[in-house]
């Protein structure tokens, strides 16, 4: 069975519900977990560079903030449950990407995750992180709804 569970983690209300049932299931089969978070680069817009580089360094410094709340909701939580739990935030352009490297960097055998049901034009133009989760990915992803 499963000995180590990479948990990704946005910070949304599916997402969290997600960790919730990752966590259970970890307890339930005796496995371990990461949770991790990404935080993807200050959307770029045309200003005067020291502008530009405060701008960066004020979103990067606010979602360090966010991910690190989180991670710490989420790691109190698996210690409430009695499960083994490491916390990643990684800086990385593609949250898909992150994900997959940081599963594999960490010896997980599983990826536990949220479907972020898009629908309509917007799945087809955007896609998801969990789709291209899905289809990059060479272990076993569990898609929590």
């Amino acid at each position: 069975m499963y000995k180590h569970i990479l948990i990704p983690t946005d910070g949304t209300t599916l997402s969290d519900t997600a960790v919730d049932k990752g966590l259970a299931f970890a307890r339930e089969i005796g496995a371990k977990v990461t949770v991790m978070m990404t935080i993807e680069p200050a959307p770029m817009v045309m200003m005067a560079m020291v502008q530009l580089t405060e701008q960066q360094n004020r979103y990067h410094q606010h979602a360090a903030e966010q991910a690190a709340r989180h991670l710490g909701e989420a790691l109190a939580k698996a210690k409430a449950a009695g499960v083994a739990c490491e916390t990643v935030q990684v800086d990385h352009d593609h949250p898909y990407q992150a994900i997959i490297e940081t599963a594999a960097k960490s010896g997980c055998d599983l990826i536990a995750m949220a479907s972020h049901g898009r629908r309509g034009i917007s799945a087809l133009v955007l896609g998801s992180e969990t789709m291209k989760v899905l289809t990059h990915s060479t272990m076993p992803v569990l898609v929590y709804r």
